[in-house]
């Protein structure tokens, strides 16, 4: 039994605290609010990642730190919270001792053309890759300066169960459940990984049993093979639900007009490089160490399809 602190209780949160909580571990949630609920024998403290002060609370007698925090989807506010929150946690886990591991993504490899791997050199590209570049540096200077223990467990875009910011959930899922076409922010032709939210709990925990010779590095999680496109997978939706697959896409051209006046469409634009090409993930490394039997498509949708169906009105 060790004693734990999630920060962070979205969709990844959620699912790394209920892993831990139903093993027996001793769990505490961190989060600017209270949520409805809570796994059983956890404790909820109020914190802000952005609050030194309360950052050093949330990390203070525990043993590992896992950082599900999510920030605002907006260049501007990234921009400033991002450090602010990773030196704030850093900080946090200095004082305490406790070991931190960081539920991270793939922006900051920026636009490529060959599967991404944990060495591939960080990048300087557009405003929010940039960033998680800055980030990434923060917490791999303060674990070679050896302040602190630090794993990045990193995720490609995600769905599952209770994940109703996941593009393939929201824009896909939830629609079809609700009769309508699945409508499509990016293009949908390309071969493209996707994270199982439950795998990326399981990945979290491997990090928190792992010895420390797994720290001071990136991990990619393990995601469904064969890869598929947003197409394929929304179709696959649509036949486990039994409705026609009707996709609607919205053309870049279109998301650049509306971008003027939707300032939420504008900073996906930035992004349109995970969509416009291949965007495939090596995941070999954790493999090997760990585990590489990734949830199948058929299950994970499977599992997503089942919880929108009971949980219809469960939105972001």
């Amino acid at each position: 039994m060790a004693r734990i602190a999630v920060l962070g209780y979205g969709a990844v949160g959620r699912a790394t605290a209920a892993r831990l909580a139903a093993r027996g571990d001793e769990l505490r949630i961190v989060e600017r609010e209270q949520p409805s609920a809570l796994p059983p024998g956890a404790i909820f403290q109020t914190g802000d990642a952005g609050d030194a002060a309360s950052t050093n609370r949330a990390c203070a007698g525990v043993e590992a730190v896992v950082c599900c925090i999510g920030i605002p989807y907006f260049s501007k506010v990234w921009e400033k919270a991002w450090p602010q929150a990773m030196t704030n946690i850093l900080e946090g886990c200095t004082a305490s001792g406790a070991r931190l591991i960081f539920a991270d993504n793939l922006y900051m490899y920026g636009p490529r053309t060959s599967p991404l791997r944990e060495d591939m050199p960080l990048t300087s590209f557009g405003s929010k890759p940039r960033i998680r570049s800055e980030v990434t540096q923060l917490w791999q200077r303060a674990h070679e300066a050896g302040r602190v223990r630090v794993a990045a467990v990193r995720a490609a875009d995600f769905y599952g169960p209770d994940a109703a910011t996941s593009v393939l959930t929201a824009y896909g899922v939830m629609r079809l459940l609700e009769g309508k076409a699945a409508q499509l922010p990016y293009p949908p032709d390309q071969p493209h990984d996707f994270t199982y939210v439950p795998d990326f709990a399981r990945a979290l925990v491997s990090l928190v049993d792992a010895p420390d010779d797994a720290f001071g590095q990136a991990w990619h999680v393990p995601n469904a093979a064969p890869t598929q496109t947003l197409r394929a997978l929304v179709q696959l939706a649509a036949a486990r639900i039994g409705v026609p697959a009707r996709i609607s896409v919205l053309p870049t051209w279109m998301a650049r007009i509306l971008s003027l006046f939707l300032p939420v469409i504008g900073e996906t634009l930035e992004m349109r490089f995970q969509w416009d090409r291949p965007y495939l993930v090596d995941a070999s490394k954790f493999g090997k160490r760990f585990w590489s039997d990734a949830t199948s498509f058929e299950d994970g949708l499977g599992a997503t399809i089942a919880f929108y169906r009971k949980e219809p009105g469960r939105r972001p």
